[in-house]
């Protein structure tokens, strides 16, 4: 259990960015991953609206989260967004999801990513490839946080406060876009531009 502390930028020059973080001596602790995720609900719905994560995800391992609602400091430019986060590592996706919908939660959307890990003193760093562009998420405390975004030439760069769900949202009101699930293949030829991220 932990208060997770991070910040996420919108990186289109993901190959660049992985070039800074070899070069300031970074290393890969977890190589390029392929991430299957299924939020979960109740039968109200009510975690969603009040900010709260109940998510299955299998990658190389198979791990079941719960995020609390985020707290974003009022920090301007430097901003940082913070939750209490509880993961568990389990053995067997299907059977937690049949575990989960007993105790009457059901899979609420489904995500998928790409994601390669980086550590760089006491900065964990994310490359992550969503289905609709690609980010750079960089956690620790803020001091960490700051002074690697500094190393990484990424300071100056808009701080995203949003969710990659929230994200999702926000593409598809830019977009008219109807469909329900974060998957490559709801994107395919689907063009996203920028500015749906921000300034």
């Amino acid at each position: 259990m932990s208060v997770e502390t991070e910040v996420k930028i919108y990186a289109p020059d993901l190959a660049e960015i992985a070039a800074r973080l070899e070069a300031a001596g970074a290393e890969i602790v977890e190589p390029r991953v392929y991430e299957h995720n299924v939020r979960y609900e109740d039968d109200a719905e009510t975690l969603t609206p009040s900010g709260i994560v109940l998510r299955l995800r299998q990658d190389a391992r198979v791990r079941l989260t719960y995020k609390a609602p985020p707290m974003h400091d009022s920090g301007g430019s430097n901003a940082v967004t913070s939750r209490f986060e509880a993961e568990v590592t389990i053995d067997d996706f299907e059977t937690m999801d049949i575990i989960l919908q007993r105790l009457g939660f059901h899979p609420y959307v489904v995500y998928e990513k790409y994601r390669t890990t980086y550590q760089l003193g006491e900065a964990e760093i994310v490359l992550d490839e969503m289905p609709y562009g690609s980010f750079i998420e960089v956690e620790g405390t803020a001091d960490v946080i700051e002074s690697t975004l500094a190393i990484l030439g990424l300071s100056d760069r808009p701080r995203i406060l949003d969710s990659y769900m929230g994200l999702f949202e926000a593409v598809k009101d830019a977009l008219g876009l109807t469909f329900h699930d974060l998957t490559f293949a709801n994107f395919e030829g689907v063009d996203v531009p920028p500015e749906v991220f921000g300034p």
